[in-house]
């Protein structure tokens, strides 16, 4: 095996470990960060819902408390003014939903399906919980969920949902008298939970990862190549000349050329010491003759 093989195995071999390595860093460090911009995008429309909730609370019902009195208003409800801005933003950008889901809503369309009320249940069950983030499955592709319990603090919620008798009578003509009563102070009723789409910026990580191990298989190549050039000319090519001188040599010639080591590194100086050596065969060659 030539001593080109042997180096081109090598460099073979270390650029195999190096792109594993590079490449499996790499995958993991794109997928976290692609993670970490879903759960920010999350975070922001939770935070934009919430600012929702407190405008509504504290700005547009007291506006409309006389006209409650008279007929029950859906936009004084913090949960409907949330979605219902929400719901705005999906005109654009579908994918991506909000829900107050309840387990005993007022509103039909509020009511938890299965998998919403499984996530009530957990935060039932661990009050210290605040805040549970995961993905599922969804037909168009997998979604990152953020999910808050909605807790009943404010003793002003159970004027609706406390006691049916003591509910606005407007409210109770929009939707019945069956759903939304007995709701209880700390009660966990429900969860707000947002829906991110993964799809888009997972495929952002997969194609920078892509273009990242492309653009490393490149300058690989580039680095193979140039050192192979570097190897002939500084090593490979000295060393075949030396070998040839040596070859003649052993098979008896004496006007063998010397070779013409050029520099000082240790090719050169291997040269040097193999001038050296001819000159000392040719010397000694004369001494026998005379």
């Amino acid at each position: 095996m030539g001593l080109r093989t042997k180096f081109n195995l090598v460099m073979l071999f270390v650029f195999i470990l190096g792109l594993v390595g590079a490449g499996l860093v790499s995958n993991k460090v794109l997928q976290d960060n692609a993670r970490e911009e879903i759960l920010h995008t999350a975070g922001i429309m939770m935070e934009s819902a919430m600012a929702v909730r407190k405008y509504t609370i504290g700005e547009i019902r007291p506006l409309l408390a006389v006209q409650m009195k008279r007929d029950f208003l859906p936009q004084t409800v913090p949960a409907y003014a949330a979605m219902t801005n929400v719901q705005r933003l999906r005109e654009k950008y579908p994918e991506y939903t909000y829900k107050e889901a309840t387990l005993n809503p007022t509103n039909p369309a509020s009511r938890s399906t299965e998998w919403e009320t499984s996530i009530v249940e957990y935060f039932r069950n661990n009050p210290d919980e605040n805040e549970l983030i995961g993905d599922h499955l969804t037909a168009t592709g997998p979604m990152l969920y953020m999910a808050r319990p909605i807790q009943i603090k404010n003793e002003g919620c159970l004027a609706c949902h406390g006691k049916v008798e003591d509910a606005p009578e407007t409210m109770l003509a929009r939707y019945g008298k069956a759903n939304g009563f007995g709701w209880k102070m700390q009660e966990v009723v429900g969860t707000q939970i947002v829906s991110v789409p993964m799809s888009i910026p997972l495929a952002r990580a997969d194609k920078t990862f892509y273009t990242f191990m492309t653009a490393l298989a490149v300058v690989f190549v580039a680095v193979f190549v140039i050192l192979n050039l570097l190897l002939s000319m500084i090593v490979i090519k000295p060393v075949r000349r030396m070998s040839e001188i040596a070859h003649d040599v052993s098979m008896g010639k004496m006007d063998v050329p010397e070779c013409d080591p050029k520099g000082k590194d240790e090719i050169a100086t291997l040269g040097e010491s193999f001038n050296r050596m001819l000159r000392s065969r040719a010397n000694a060659m004369q001494m026998l003759d005379d």
